[in-house]
């Protein structure tokens, strides 16, 4: 195993970092980043992979990998590829994330060989109200590491991929029930330098920047909060009363510091 391909879906970079501290474990050369955060990434042709190690990973939404992930994922074809699956989730439960990806991937052609799930900063984390802040830490990516040196160990080991068995990770299904939220982080006029960052980094282009107001689609936005995150000034903001009553009940959910949890083939 000299090379690795991965493949993620990161609107705020949270996945992406612990994808990389994954491979820096596997201590091998990353031939290929597919990165589907990007609507345009997600557009086009099935894709076909060949049989060199990959690995996969997405943020969890409400216990779900999210949908536009899902739908990218199964635009892509491989015929027996070991895959390294990896969830990311912002301190509350990954709950069904895994296990749905781990269908989605079968569905598609990969053979998963471990999987993961990593704590990252949550998506409603704010100054004044951080929920898993700064979440992949120091700690988190040394961990990613470690995690990746165990893919590698587990391979050498077992010499052939025939000899590895089934994976097994946590989860329900049917799966648990979506949640859609009506809301979308909007822009405080009096703060915006018309930057125009949101409307780059949002990975369902819901947010137009015109010269007198940034527009946001909610039919569009998925609520991933890139956009928030990437403000430089402060003026995007999600002031929806239901969306600050979660985030309450989430500074309970989210108290205690979970840590990552590692899963191999018995």
């Amino acid at each position: 195993m000299k090379s690795a391909k991965t493949i993620s879906f990161s609107p705020t970079g949270t996945t992406r970092r612990v994808l990389e501290g994954i491979a820096q474990g596997l201590a091998v050369e990353m031939a290929e980043y597919l990165d589907l955060t990007s609507a345009r990434m997600r557009a086009g042709t099935i894709r076909e992979l060949d049989e060199g190690l990959t690995l996969i990973g997405t943020p969890v939404y409400a216990g779900r990998v999210p949908i536009q992930a899902a739908e990218a994922l199964r635009m892509i074809k491989a015929a027996g590829a070991p895959a390294v699956l990896v969830v990311v989730y912002g301190n509350r439960a990954y709950e069904d994330a895994l296990l749905e990806l781990k269908g989605i991937v079968e569905e598609v052609g990969f053979r998963p060989l471990a999987g993961a799930a990593f704590v990252g900063e949550h998506s409603f984390s704010t100054d004044t109200i951080p929920l898993a802040a700064g979440r992949p830490d120091k700690e988190d990516l040394e961990k990613a590491r470690a995690f990746g040196n165990l893919v590698r160990e587990m391979l050498e080991r077992r010499g052939s991929l025939r000899e590895i068995p089934a994976l097994d990770v946590p989860g329900n299904f049917p799966y648990r029930d979506r949640a859609f939220l009506d809301a979308s982080p909007e822009s405080g006029e009096e703060l915006c330098a018309r930057c125009r960052k949101c409307e780059g980094v949002c990975p369902q282009e819901a947010i137009t920047a015109g010269e007198d107001r940034i527009a946001t689609d909610r039919g569009k936005c998925i609520l991933c909060c890139a956009c928030v995150k990437i403000c430089p000034t402060g003026a995007r903001r999600v002031t929806e009363p239901r969306i600050s009553q979660l985030v309450q009940k989430l500074t309970t959910l989210c108290r205690d510091r979970k840590e990552p949890e590692f899963f191999f083939p018995k």
